[in-house]
């Protein structure tokens, strides 16, 4: 799945099941930052070195650096000391982490037919390589058609709720970002 998607499949986990902003943003970061991890590929797409050799980047690192326990275990204890110990918060961003790997391994492979396979024991071991012999390409229509289910979910929830993913940003524009939800369909939850 592409970025966009791991965030708002995070989001929405993180709207149900959380009472506070730092606790949503927590939960939904968790979820996105594995894919901190494909830093390099603008760089891998548009940089050669002097003799045309490209800088794999994303080729060689992506999937590697931080879609793995060791990271998985940085991710957890960062999550449960910038919540003071919350054992929910903790929990839930250990969960959003590992669907995100859950989810690439189901649905990320490339045009090349490659499977992006996740080495979910490293840095310790790479005997354990996760893939799906069925998993589909990253532009296939069950990726658009989750990561448009959940914008709408995004979406509705922003509505019902009355906060957004924007809060993490600014509260402000979040606030005015669901007046414009509430004010465009018009009847306020009760």
């Amino acid at each position: 799945m592409i970025p966009p998607t791991h965030f708002l499949v995070s989001w929405v986990i993180a709207a149900e099941s959380t009472t506070t902003r730092r606790d949503r943003a927590i939960v939904t970061l968790a979820g996105a930052i594995p894919d901190i991890d494909g830093f390099g590929y603008p760089i891998e797409n548009w940089l050669t070195i002097g003799w045309d050799q490209p800088l794999l980047w994303f080729s060689d690192y992506h999937h590697i650096l931080c879609h793995n326990v060791g990271f998985a275990t940085l991710v957890t204890a960062g999550a449960a000391w910038i919540s003071k110990g919350n054992w929910k918060t903790t929990l839930l961003a250990c969960l959003t982490f590992h669907l995100h790997l859950l989810c690439d391994v189901i649905g990320s492979r490339g045009v090349d037919n490659y499977q992006w396979p996740v080495p979910y024991l490293l840095p310790f071991s790479n005997a354990w390589q996760w893939t799906w012999s069925g998993q589909w390409e990253l532009r296939a229509w069950p990726n658009r058609a989750i990561g448009a289910g959940c914008f709408a979910l995004t979406l509705w929830l922003a509505w019902l709720r009355g906060f957004s993913p924007l809060e993490m940003v600014s509260q402000k524009a979040d606030l005015r970002f669901v007046a414009v939800l509430r004010n465009w369909w018009r009847h306020k939850p009760a």
